[in-house]
């Protein structure tokens, strides 16, 4: 695709070759294990999530009147979720083994790179409990409050965490 886009750049459906490079690479990063095991993206390297939104967006930014534009629109809101969950899945792993400081950057990551995401309830969950590890009280109540204020009626809030999903790799 990429030697089509630089040796065509003024092709009529120069437009289609955008949205067939995002597709590659969206397919790709599930991968055929993936799509049988029932794997979640975010426990993925995300290169090919990156890849993908980085061409579906080229594709809406330059074509926003192709009749490709509005999956494209849909597919990038997709990764960014599924990308925002990775980084999620990364605190989770680092508040697991202790690593609370690193749990915390990881949660302010996605919070900053991926805003408006589901993932970030528990980003915010996960940054209560490693500052209230870390004995941080201040910082725990502070981001209590942004928690409460943004998701007013979460899971966390009420029961700790909210679910106890088994990863795709756990059989038991």
């Amino acid at each position: 695709m990429d030697r089509f886009i630089q040796l065509h750049p003024s092709h009529p459906n120069i437009d289609y070759a955008y949205y067939l490079k995002g597709l590659i690479n969206f397919n790709d990063n599930l991968g055929w294990l993936g799509r049988f095991s029932g794997q979640d993206l975010s426990e993925r390297d995300p290169k090919a999530a990156r890849a993908a939104y980085d061409a579906f967006n080229t594709l809406v930014t330059r074509y926003p009147d192709s009749k490709y534009t509005p999956d494209a629109t849909a597919r990038m809101q997709y990764i960014v979720n599924s990308l925002a969950q990775h980084e999620v899945h990364a605190a989770r792993y680092y508040y697991k083994r202790g690593a609370y400081l690193a749990a915390v950057n990881r949660a302010q990551q996605a919070l900053k790179d991926y805003d408006g995401a589901p993932a970030n309830e528990e980003a915010l969950y996960i940054m209560i409990r490693s500052y209230d590890s870390l004995g941080m009280k201040d910082l725990r109540d502070d981001t209590a409050r942004v928690m409460e204020r943004n998701f007013p009626n979460s899971d966390y809030i009420k029961y700790g965490e909210r679910r106890k999903d088994k990863s795709w790799w756990e059989v038991f």
